[in-house]
């Protein structure tokens, strides 16, 4: 019997209501063992943990491009501490939801960025996999990669990967696994259909 996890599955948010035990339950009937619970936002640090424990899942803690709006430097010292508070904690298991977004209007390109590295480094720093929100924008995503870690590889998941059979390689070759989304399922994604089906299962 295959057993499943769920990577990237924010359990937290609002829209689950109170619905969320049930959709959890469903997925444990379909051998889902297990979710990762990525954070988006300092604010959210210690409801991913705690929901994490209470459902004997697994989180994450970042600070999502999205959520760099309103983010101030002072929550990137607070995720530093909050990872090595962590550091034994065995249901802590990434850092992430971070990444680049260059496709939601409104957002700040050098505010994404700058937040984006520096979490590369924490991550790096407290020795932890990396979840990548990669929406338009896998080429600045690698090129930050490289610069943080230069000729080293990475442990972490490409979320939502939506880039060419190129991007997908370098991504592998920096040692992210890629992760498809629903996108995968929209008939008219033809591209991403034809590279989830062709890469392998390894990928």
């Amino acid at each position: 019997m295959a057993v499943f996890i769920d990577t990237h599955c924010h359990l937290d948010a609002p829209e689950f209501g109170t619905e969320m035990a049930t959709i959890r339950a469903r997925a444990a009937a379909r051998n889902v063992a297990l979710c990762v619970i990525p954070a988006v936002a300092a604010t959210n640090f210690a409801t991913v943990r705690e929901l994490a424990h209470a459902q004997n899942d697994a989180y994450a803690l970042g600070i999502h491009p999205m959520c760099t709006i309103e983010a101030r430097d002072e929550h990137l010292t607070l995720l530093d501490a909050e990872l090595a508070a962590r550091r034994d904690d065995p249901r802590l298991v990434a850092v992430g939801e971070i990444g680049l977004d260059f496709f939601v209007p409104g957002l700040d390109p050098d505010k994404q960025e700058r937040f984006f590295h520096t979490q590369l480094q924490l991550a790096r720093k407290h020795g932890l996999p990396v979840i990548i929100h990669v929406r338009r924008s896998v080429d600045k995503v690698l090129k930050h990669l490289r610069q943080v870690a230069p000729g080293q590889t990475w442990r972490g998941i490409a979320h939502a990967f939506n880039g060419s059979a190129q991007q997908a390689q370098a991504c592998i070759d920096c040692g992210l696994k890629l992760g498809f989304g629903g996108a995968v399922t929209f008939e008219r994604a033809l591209q991403l259909r034809r590279l989830a089906a062709t890469l392998p299962l390894a990928s």
